[in-house]
C-alpha cells in the first residue's frame, strides 16, 4: 500500500518510512511528481497538518497524510512551538533557530521540553488525527551532527545522548514521529481488516 506524504522534507520522509517499516510505502511529494510548497499559516500543529493533507488530497484525490512537528519549551511558554521551523526567520535556518532558542533560554535551569508531532490522514474522504510526544530537555550547547532541526540540543528522557548524537535507528526508539506513526499504522491495519471483512 502506498500513501502520499505531504512534505518536501526528505529527512521527515526517511524518519517516517523507517518508523513505519515495510507495512506501507511512503511516497514523498517529489516522488509523486507534485512541486508545491504548502504554507503553514495557522497557530496550531493540528491545523497546519490538516491544511497540508487537505491540499494534497484536493490535488490528487488520493489517500495521503501530512504531519506538523513543533518543539515546545516550558520556560518559554511553549516556544518555538508551531513556529519551530521559522523561529529565527523565514529562511528555515536551523543553526539560527538553535542560536535563538539557546539565547532565549539563557542560563535558566528549567530546560524541560518536548517534541510534539500531529499526523493528519485523509483516507477514503475522511480525516483522522494521531499524536506523538517525546519528553526531554534542552542542553546548553549543541552536541552531535546527526538528524536535523533541533536534534543537537534536544536530550530525550532516558538518554544521555542528544538526538544529534544518535543514528536514525537509535532516534526512532524515542521519536515523537515514531509514536505518531505507530498509531497511524495500527489504525490502518484495523481499518483495512474491518473494511475487508465488511
Amino acid at each position: 500500500m502506498q500513501l502520499i506524504f505531504a512534505t518536501n522534507n526528505q529527512h521527515k520522509v526517511e524518519e517516517i518510512q523507517a518508523a513505519i517499516g515495510h507495512i506501507l510505502e511512503v511516497v514523498s511529494l517529489q516522488q509523486a511528481g507534485i512541486d508545491i510548497d504548502i504554507p503553514e499559516p495557522f497557530d496550531t500543529l493540528q491545523e497546519n497538518a490538516q491544511e497540508k493533507s487537505r491540499v494534497i488530497h484536493r490535488l490528487t484525490r488520493q489517500n495521503c497524510f501530512s504531519e506538523d512537528t513543533g518543539l515546545e519549551t516550558d520556560a518559554l511558554n511553549g516556544e518555538p512551538g508551531v513556529k519551530s521551523a521559522r523561529y529565527a526567520g523565514e529562511g528555515r535556518n536551523f543553526d539560527e533557530n538553535i542560536g535563538k532558542l539557546l539565547g532565549r533560554l539563557g542560563t535558566t535551569t528549567n530546560r524541560s521540553a518536548r517534541f510534539r508531532t500531529i499526523i493528519s490522514l485523509v483516507l477514503d474522504e475522511k480525516e483522522y488525527l494521531f499524536e506523538g510526544i517525546c519528553e526531554g530537555s534542552i542542553i546548553y550547547e549543541k552536541r552531535g551532527n546527526q538528524g536535523f532541526g533541533y536534534d543537537p540540543v534536544f536530550l530525550p528522557e532516558g538518554s544521555t545522548r542528544t538526538f544529534g548524537e544518535m543514528t536514525l535507528e537509535e532516534k526512532i526508539g524515542f521519536s515523537h514521529r515514531k509514536k505518531a506513526a505507530d498509531k497511524l499504522v495500527l489504525f490502518l491495519q484495523q481499518y483495512y481488516k474491518t473494511t475487508s471483512n465488511a
